[in-house]
């Protein structure tokens, strides 16, 4: 079983030029080394009126994994704690 990474830059870069040398999406992702379905959600997510863009693509991925990260405490929770804290001594 293969285990889950993200794409890289290179690899993206590797994907549009096969892409340009007219390879399928089959080939595509066993040259490059993911599951054909990586390279169909790859070219889904991040092909746009000029086409796949690499640089474009790891950029959009890049955000959409900061917008992911969420703290495991709410700032108001840290908020309430420090002020309760403050008089007790």
């Amino acid at each position: 079983m293969m285990r889950y990474t993200q794409l890289t830059r290179e690899q993206r870069y590797q994907i549009q030029a096969l892409m340009k040398a007219g390879k399928n999406q089959t080939e595509i992702a066993e040259i490059v080394g993911v599951h054909k379905s990586t390279i169909s959600r790859e070219l889904r997510r991040n092909t746009g009126l000029r086409g796949y863009r690499p640089e474009q693509a790891h950029q959009f991925c890049l955000q959409r994994r900061a917008d992911k990260i969420r703290p495991r405490i709410p700032p108001e929770t840290w908020r309430r704690v420090r002020v309760k804290g403050v008089g007790d001594n």
